[in-house]
């Protein structure tokens, strides 16, 4: 049986609703996650465009936008009340998805690599570093990127571990925005195996767990991308986790939660790949007892009774 033991924070987004919580409300998800088996929360991202969830005076100088709380600080110290693992999300810059070009991303993650770990390295929660541009196939410049600045994550905090969550090109791999549900050019197993073998001979020593988004592609073929996925991960020494998504692609409106009996298809679809971890794109909204959406405190309870049949 394959448990959720991990989840996203995705404080900043820009595709699902902003649930405005305060401390208080964060720390009662806490205690949820903590009550569904989860022990390491990844901060998504620590900043998307001028939206910024520390007071970084880097960022800020930038032109992002001052926060009025320091969500950085109540994260770290809420997984360390609740004896959890904290990610640290780099910073999306916004640029790369502009234009392409991961330049700046890496640039602007070197100095908020520097001011993290100067400013928070001391909580014992810190335990590792999401590398949070996505990517699906071989975007141009992504290796080099990766391999930066995971290299710079591990140097500077005496190897705490990386991991990246890159998406499969599968045919459900379409725009939030677009009205459309699938996509007529998809990748094959082949060519996604070429592709990734590629990208992770590139990123031996620097990147350390790789955890691919598992909703972009139909339920039949799970199979084939999780073995897949497993037997490249093992080949150059990651561990692979899966990022099991707690919300619906199938659906004209993006994005609701899950139904349960698909989100059961793909942890067993995990669990027979032998995959070593599973995270979810992500508890807060899709999964919590005091999400916006209604769903989702029924989802919650469904997977309550699957991992404790007892």
């Amino acid at each position: 049986m394959m448990k959720i033991t991990g989840t996203f924070i995705d404080e900043i987004s820009h595709d699902i609703p902003h649930q405005n919580w305060s401390a208080a409300e964060w720390e009662r998800d806490f205690q949820y996650m903590k009550q569904a088996g989860i022990d390491t929360v990844i901060m998504i991202r620590s900043g998307y465009r001028k939206f910024i969830t520390y007071p970084s005076p880097y960022l800020i100088k930038k032109g992002c936008y001052k926060p009025p709380v320091d969500l950085l600080e109540l994260f770290l110290q809420l997984a360390e009340k609740y004896e959890m693992q904290f990610y640290f999300g780099l910073y999306d810059s916004g640029v790369y998805w502009d234009t392409g070009d991961l330049t700046c991303e890496i640039n602007d993650n070197k100095y908020v690599i520097e001011e993290v770990w100067e400013r928070y390295g001391q909580y014992s929660s810190f335990k590792g570093w999401y590398l949070s541009t996505e990517i699906s196939r071989k975007t141009i410049g992504a290796t080099e990127a990766f391999r930066t600045l995971g290299l710079q994550c591990k140097q500077i905090s005496n190897n705490l571990p990386t991991f990246i969550s890159p998406w499969i090109d599968g045919k459900k791999a379409v725009l939030a925005s677009g009205a459309e549900l699938t996509k007529a050019d998809y990748v094959s197993v082949q060519e996604h195996e070429a592709e990734w073998n590629e990208i992770f001979s590139g990123l031996q020593g620097a990147v350390d767990a790789v955890a691919f988004q598992d909703g972009q592609i139909d339920y039949d073929e799970l199979d084939a991308f999780f073995s897949l996925n497993k037997k490249l991960a093992d080949k150059y020494g990651m561990q692979c986790w899966t990022n099991a998504e707690t919300f619906d692609r199938d659906m004209p409106i993006k994005f609701l939660p899950i139904k349960f009996e698909k989100l059961l298809l793909k942890l067993q679809a995990a669990a027979r790949a032998g995959y070593d971890k599973a995270i979810t794109f992500e508890f807060s909204h899709f999964m919590s007892p005091q999400s916006s959406y209604v769903q989702a405190h029924h989802l919650f309870n469904r997977y309550m009774e699957y991992s404790n049949p007892f």
